[in-house]
């Protein structure tokens, strides 16, 4: 899982700070033993880089697993519709096993319909869940505990890498991917909508990582090279959710 170093294109990402980390021996070895896994997928650019360094380490990803919320069955915190994750599951060509989650779903709601989601993928041969977390030790520690439950294993491909780094890499190998929700306490409202790209990086306010890894803002991906084709979608309306976040509505480009 080598990145390429930044081109000379690239310099807004020095000004942002970064942690001076490494993965350690044993998630390498884990890496390198690790022969075929499920991806929980988000639909955003984590999610996508992450099935791109899987392939590249000829890592088998069987399918993916998402969860989507409350009866419009949206994707969790991303607020794209299960139609357009359709779409996309379609475009990568990968199966997609949902996990369709009520209205403020408790922990134990959720243990128990991720308990099913983990039976099934163990009843395809498959141990391991891959996720595209990079640096948050608690969320990592909670997803390795509820794994370890099932008797079932994480994997975290991006885990320490430079977050700047990965944001290049994403740009400079061609995926696209539109802004779907934010924090608005983090960022103006007038971000929401525009595509990552260089100048949605540069305008930046301090502090926010451009991997948005703190929960600042989300993406929904529509092409790139682990894609088969690009995904049409259009945009609706703003909807403001459970303050400070707001979504920008998603849909592919046929339905109305």
């Amino acid at each position: 899982m080598r990145l390429r170093r930044s081109s000379s294109r690239f310099r807004w990402w020095r000004s942002f700070h970064f942690l001076d980390a490494a993965p350690s021996e044993a998630h390498i070895d884990l890496m390198a033993e690790t022969r075929s896994v499920y991806l929980a997928w988000s639909g955003g650019k984590d999610s996508s880089i992450t099935l791109r360094l899987l392939k590249e380490d000829g890592i088998e990803v069987r399918g993916l697993l998402t969860t989507l919320s409350g009866p419009e069955r949206r994707i969790s915190m991303h607020g794209v519709p299960e139609s357009l994750l359709d779409e996309q599951a379609d475009a990568l060509g990968l199966p997609i096993l949902k996990v369709a989650l009520p209205d403020n779903a408790s922990d134990e709601t959720y243990r128990k319909f991720m308990t099913e989601a983990t039976a099934r993928i163990q009843s395809e041969g498959v141990d391991t869940i891959a996720f595209g977390d990079i640096f948050l030790e608690d969320l990592r520690e909670w997803r390795e505990q509820q794994l370890a439950g099932a008797g079932m294993q994480a994997l975290f491909p991006l885990w320490k890498m430079h977050t700047g780094d990965l944001a290049i890499r994403f740009l400079e190998e061609g995926f696209q991917a539109v802004v779907t929700s934010l924090d608005a306490s983090k960022l103006p409202t007038e971000m929401l909508g525009r595509f990552y790209d260089e100048d949605f990086l540069h305008d930046l306010p301090d502090g926010v990582d451009p991997c948005g890894e703190n929960g600042e803002f989300h993406t929904f991906v529509f092409a790139g090279p682990v894609f088969e084709r690009m995904v049409a979608f259009r945009s609706g309306e703003v909807r403001q959710a459970t303050a400070p976040f707001v979504y920008l509505d998603v849909f592919p480009k046929h339905e109305r």
